[in-house]
């Protein structure tokens, strides 16, 4: 995915002046770099992956780019209890669709976010799942998860076509303490999937 891509689907779910992130299942750190990009260099970025030489390509990708001093390389799966500080935002691209019982992930999810905390998700928009998306997770069916597991209805940030399954949507969902009067500004296209259905 390129960067310009990945920036458009993350851009409105992310504040400039956050000072803690996680990017949980963050692979090859493409996503985590765009992070960056966006909070500046004073935010602290916990990039969570369970395959130890995945967390050192990215160690010296960052290093080329950015000083990585307030970029944490945690070494550990994410569907298990981690030690983080409260974080402003958990950022999870194509991982929740690896995971069986989404909901209490959800749960879990929502216990490291501060109470302004918002979780950005990006996922393929389908509902027949397959080796590569074993448990998929349309919008529509994080939009019936989300308040189960103790968030807001989720809002759809926007869409990309992808080569291979579809489409990939990006959603905030944020935490049920979380009010921002610039929230309406993202309803009506996540209305609009909504009323679609959520698929393709």
């Amino acid at each position: 995915m390129q960067s310009a891509t990945i920036l458009n689907l993350i851009t409105k779910g992310v504040q400039r002046g956050d000072a803690a992130w996680a990017d949980f299942g963050s692979g090859e750190g493409r996503f985590t770099r765009a992070l960056r990009a966006l909070l500046g260099p004073d935010a602290d970025i916990y990039t969570v992956d369970v395959d130890a030489s995945t967390l050192e390509r990215q160690r010296r990708t960052f290093g080329t780019h950015a000083d990585v001093s307030r970029t944490h390389f945690v070494e550990a799966d994410f569907t298990q209890p981690l030690d983080l500080p409260p974080l402003d935002g958990v950022l999870l691209a194509n991982a929740l669709h690896f995971i069986k019982d989404q909901t209490t992930m959800l749960k879990q999810l929502r216990a490291y976010l501060k109470p302004s905390g918002r979780l950005l998700v990006i996922e393929y928009d389908i509902t027949r799942g397959s080796v590569w998306v074993p448990y998929p997770l349309p919008f529509r069916t994080l939009a019936r998860l989300a308040p189960a597991a103790g968030f807001q209805q989720p809002v759809l940030l926007a869409t990309t076509p992808s080569r291979f399954r579809s489409q990939i949507y990006s959603a905030l969902v944020l935490h049920t303490s979380y009010v921002n009067d610039g929230i309406e500004k993202w309803a009506p296209l996540g209305d609009s999937l909504a009323d679609r259905g959520g698929d393709r």
